[in-house]
C-alpha cells in the first residue's frame, strides 16, 4: 500500500496536478485582491455618480444594498465574485489554449520526423525499381 502511493505520488500527473493546485491558489489570490480592490470599488464609483442617494459615497452604495427584516444583502460582493470568477476562467482559457497549442505542435513535429524516415514500404520500391533497372540493362545488351 506504502509503495504504490509512493509510486502515485512520484507520477508526473499526480506532481502535476499538485503544482496546478498551488499555482491556481497564489493566482485566485491575485485576482480576487485585484477585484476587491480596483474593480469593485471602479464599479460603485460609476454606480454612485448615475444615482444620487445620499451625501458621501457610502450612502450612495446602499442602492446595491437590499435590506429584508433587518437582514443585509451586499451585492456587491456578489457582483466581485463573479467577476473574479470570469477573470480566472479567462485566463484559464488562455493557459489551457496556449498548453493544447504547443502539444499540438510538439506531437506535429513528432509525427513529422516519424515520416521523414523511410518505411519497409520505401526499401521495397527501391529494390523493384532496381531490378527493373538491371532486368532492363540485361534486355539491351541481348
Amino acid at each position: 500500500m506504502g509503495k504504490e502511493f509512493k509510486e502515485f505520488l512520484i507520477q508526473g500527473d499526480a506532481l502535476s496536478l499538485a503544482v496546478g493546485v498551488v499555482i491556481g491558489g497564489a493566482f485566485s489570490a491575485i485576482v480576487n485582491s485585484l477585484v476587491t480592490a480596483l474593480i469593485t470599488p471602479l464599479i460603485e464609483l460609476f454606480i454612485s455618480l448615475f444615482v444620487d442617494q445620499g451625501e458621501n459615497l457610502d450612502e450612495a452604495l446602499n442602492v446595491l444594498n437590499v435590506t429584508i427584516n433587518g437582514v443585509i444583502f451586499n451585492f456587491s460582493l456578489v457582483i466581485s465574485a463573479i467577476i473574479t470568477f470570469i477573470i480566472t476562467g479567462f485566463v484559464l482559457f488562455l493557459i489551457v489554449k496556449a498548453a493544447n497549442h504547443a502539444k499540438h505542435s510538439i506531437k506535429k513535429k513528432e509525427e513529422e520526423e516519424v515520416a521523414a524516415e523511410p518505411t519497409t514500404e520505401d526499401y521495397l520500391k527501391e529494390i523493384r525499381d532496381l531490378l527493373q533497372a538491371q532486368a532492363t540493362k540485361e534486355t539491351i545488351k541481348k
